[in-house]
């Protein structure tokens, strides 16, 4: 029988980065899902390292696809439909610099059985690529929350044509229904400079339904990379409005 649930993960220049993403994958308590990697054009083997590990874990579902319009909107609208039209009913999205907790797959998946379309959960800081320090964490799950709650007033997230209220789903931990995704429109097929193309579907998705959340069991540890290069306030002007505008988006 075929996998139903796909996650699906964008990937520019993440050789470095992705065989870690793949392998928290590799030990899921629900098992039962087919990966896809959308190489967004990058230059530096990303495609090569996913297939490696394809043939390493023959077990796993493990594809990759590529598309060439750089933007991480456009790559995992590619990702979504792409899974859609091979049977994907339901969609789950991490990123290349993640980890993904061993429920986390399992989490999404009860979150879709109590009756929710689409659901986001935690981010916690990873600590295995840079050194973190404890107030690091701690600083970083306060802003999490303060932005969150900030962006639930923002103007552009209010209004009468929204059913329910703003609720943060972070691209690297969200999922969703594939008929939930065809209905509201899906991502936005832009680039990070351009969109916050996580904030645009969740925008998208209050528009068409009141069946979305967020879940504390649904886990992704977050690379802290951006956060070591720009500093905490900066990462959050970026991720909040832009007004932070660096010169490297794509923090290698």
């Amino acid at each position: 029988m075929a996998n139903t649930l796909w996650v699906v993960i964008p990937a520019f220049n993440e050789a470095k980065w992705i065989g870690n993403t793949l392998a928290s994958l590799a030990v899921q308590r629900h098992a039962e899902f087919t990966v896809l990697v959308v190489d967004n054009a990058s230059t530096d083997g990303t495609a090569d390292v996913v297939r490696r590990f394809a043939e390493q874990h023959p077990r796993m579902d493990v594809r990759v696809i590529t598309e060439p319009q750089k933007g991480t909107g456009a790559a995992c609208d590619t990702g979504f439909r792409h899974a859609m039209a091979n049977g994907a009913t339901h969609l789950a999205r991490t990123d290349a610099d993640c980890l993904v907790h061993p429920q986390w797959t399992y989490a999404a998946l009860r979150a879709f059985a109590s009756g929710l379309e689409m659901v986001g959960g935690r981010l916690r800081a990873r600590d295995d690529d840079y050194p973190v320090l404890w107030w690091e964490k701690a600083v970083l799950a306060f802003l999490i929350h303060a932005g969150a709650l900030a962006a639930r007033y923002r103007a552009e997230h209010r209004g009468p044509q929204f059913l329910g209220p703003y609720v943060l789903c972070t691209g690297g931990n969200s999922a969703i229904t594939a008929d939930l995704y065809e209905r509201c429109g899906g991502y936005p097929r832009t680039s990070i400079e351009e969109d916050h193309e996580d904030r645009t579907l969740m925008n998208r998705v209050r528009q068409v339904t009141r069946a979305y959340g967020r879940r504390r069991d649904m886990i992704v540890y977050w690379s802290m990379r951006r956060t070591k290069a720009w500093g905490l306030r900066n990462t959050l002007s970026w991720y909040t409005d832009h007004s932070y505008r660096p010169e490297v988006v794509d923090v290698r």
